[in-house]
């Protein structure tokens, strides 16, 4: 059976992302309608999909939910937009697919949050790195104990978005030049590394947080570094790097040193997750990389089909949003600030 998906955005994270894995599984999704702004990049998606212009494409998300043959949501806008849009489609019952962060702001994550508890219907934060092979492989390793129990981890993470504001990348968007959101490109993309270490690590204690202050709109910071205990005990330190470069090889990546050894992940495109034992040996295990999208999608389809559960919940997505917004804080303030433990709202 195929399930029929609305699409709310057809700019570049539908293109490079969504429509790909949705290609994938065309014996599973058939892409029934489309809903843009720009009405004219609707159309050449529809002509692309083979849908009526006139009946399938839209430019008001409002009169798009009201087909009553459509199934799934998919939900790609701007951030400031992630909320008001999904407050409408969770009062239509359909399957929702929203990318992250699920607001804009704390407030607004919260309030996402609670609508779609309050509607109880099956909703996918589409965080990526949650469903990506090499942080559930990590996951798992960990878990097994495969070089004993983890003690620290160091992972660090550069994303230069000067070098790609003029090419035909994510950074050359007007919104994320611009952002009408507080921590810019911290909350639009070091989300996902924090996603995916807390995928690994589980809920944060708390964390102390600095930044290297910049006067560019994509970034309040041009560096942060963060402080984190784990609730179990973990502790570790992140850092992200927006406004430069890493140019020596390997990367400092993610290094997790644990009792026997040390799990090491240079980057998600690498395809190599290498466990080096202290007695010398060197196990490298591989991944497909980029399988995030792919898996969501299989996901929330065995969820509407087969009632398996959501394993990006607006719940685990709420983890997340905390404590991008209690690095902001920290930073601020000047304080440890709690995340999964005592986190109130301002």
């Amino acid at each position: 059976m195929k399930l029929k998906v609305g699409v709310i955005g057809t700019g570049l994270a539908w293109e490079r992302l969504h429509y790909p894995a949705f290609m994938e599984l065309a014996d599973k999704y058939e892409i029934a309608a489309l809903c843009d702004l720009d009405r004219s990049r609707a159309e050449r998606w529809g002509r692309l999909l083979g849908l009526d212009p006139g009946k399938d494409v839209f430019t008001d998300y409002y009169a798009m939910l009201e087909r009553p043959d459509l199934q799934v949501i998919d939900i790609l806008v701007p951030i400031s937009k992630n909320h008001p849009i999904a407050e409408v489609a969770a009062q239509t019952g359909k399957a929702v697919i929203l990318e992250k962060p699920m607001g804009a702001t704390l407030e607004q994550a919260l309030a996402t949050k609670r609508i779609f508890e309050r509607y109880d219907g099956k909703v996918l934060i589409a965080e990526n790195y949650r469903y990506s092979e090499e942080f559930n492989l990590i996951k798992k390793l960990i878990g097994e104990k495969r070089v004993g129990d983890p003690v620290f981890f160091i992972y660090h993470s550069t994303s230069c978005f000067p070098c790609a504001m003029t090419k035909d990348t994510f950074s050359a968007t007007e919104w994320r030049q611009h952002p009408d959101y507080p921590g810019g490109d911290i909350l639009d993309a070091a989300v996902h590394n924090l996603a995916g270490i807390r995928h690994v690590f589980g809920g944060i204690e708390h964390l102390q947080a600095y930044g290297v202050e910049q006067g560019d709109d994509f970034s309040p910071y041009a560096a942060i570094t963060v402080n984190l205990k784990f609730l179990n005990g973990v502790i570790g330190e992140f850092s992200y790097y927006p406004a430069g470069q890493e140019p020596q090889k390997p990367l400092v990546g993610l290094r997790i040193f644990c009792q026997a050894g040390m799990i090491y992940l240079e980057d998600t495109k690498c395809g190599i997750i290498n466990i080096f034992h202290n007695d010398g040996r060197i196990e490298p295990l591989s991944f497909q990389p980029e399988r995030g999208y792919y898996n969501e999608l299989s996901n929330l389809y065995n969820a509407v089909l087969y009632n398996e559960p959501i394993k990006v919940t607006p719940e685990v997505e709420w983890g997340d949003v905390k404590t991008v917004f209690a690095i902001l804080q920290s930073i601020t303030d000047e304080e440890i600030v709690k995340v999964d433990r005592e986190y109130a709202l301002a």
